[in-house]
């Protein structure tokens, strides 16, 4: 039951989650593929409809928070069975840089030590079994928060782009 009019963002936003658990893609994600995501949305959108008229922040706001809430949950999805089938990802390949910098952190020995036992729970359970309910759960977290504001600011930027260049047709 979608709406047509929300297609490309539901679209860009799978293509991103693909794209986000590429190794070396994935880094640039939130900060420069997300916001890109959100602007070809908005370009597919206006091509698929023949309508090139002004658009309104409302829209670039709406179609820029989809575009990241779903490559959020997608991408989290992807890691996950990625995760599960292989048993690795990158906080396990990272964690032992991690506890280097955990105890660089100036925070109390109780803290520190709490924290490197709950790590390494997680680092444990995705190196036996696969999964890590707590790792999953923080990356679908980063992944909305940090998808949707991203998300947001490619789909107001992007309707700044598409406005004028339509305004110089």
């Amino acid at each position: 039951m979608t709406n047509s009019k929300y297609i490309s963002p539901l679209v860009l936003g799978f293509i991103a989650a693909v794209l986000t658990v590429v190794p070396l893609i994935k880094s640039l994600g939130c900060c420069l593929l997300i916001p890109i995501a959100a602007y070809l949305a908005l370009m597919l959108d206006q091509k698929a409809n023949s309508d090139y008229s002004k658009l309104e922040i409302k829209k670039g706001v709406i179609f820029g928070l989809i575009t990241g809430l779903v490559a959020a949950v997608l991408g989290t999805v992807f890691d996950s069975i990625i995760t599960l089938i292989t048993h690795k990802n990158d906080l396990l390949l990272s964690f032992p840089q991690l506890l280097d910098t955990i105890n660089e952190f100036p925070i109390d020995e109780a803290t520190r030590e709490e924290v490197i036992s709950l790590l390494s729970n997680v680092v444990n359970d995705i190196s036996t079994v696969g999964f890590s309910l707590l790792y999953t759960l923080s990356l679908l977290v980063n992944g909305l928060f940090a998808n949707s504001v991203f998300g947001i600011l490619g789909g107001i930027i992007g309707v700044q782009i598409l406005n004028s260049k339509n305004s110089n047709r």
